[in-house]
């Protein structure tokens, strides 16, 4: 035969008010934590448009380099400066 022993029964709680600010925290915390989800996946798509963006930038600047050659270009007008390397 096997002996059963019963722990005190008692139940402890919070009070209502205290498990209700609980429960608030509990979920304003997990609402942050989803916009940071959130946040986090919109800053991975927008680092690969970055990447897509980065090509685009130096395909042109290749196809301006073999016909202007190594140029500084004005971005408010157009005009353009060639580029020299100094000898030292």
């Amino acid at each position: 035969m096997s002996k059963t022993i019963k722990l005190n029964q008692m139940e402890f709680k919070i009070t209502e008010e205290e498990l209700k600010t609980v429960r608030e925290n509990q979920g304003k915390m997990n609402q942050a934590l989803n916009q940071v989800g959130v946040l986090e996946a919109q800053k991975y798509g927008l680092l690969g448009y970055v990447q897509e963006i980065n090509k685009e930038v130096e395909d042109n600047k290749k196809v301006l380099e073999e016909k202007y050659g190594a140029v500084s270009i004005n971005l408010e007008d157009g005009s353009y400066i060639a580029i020299t390397e100094e000898v030292k």
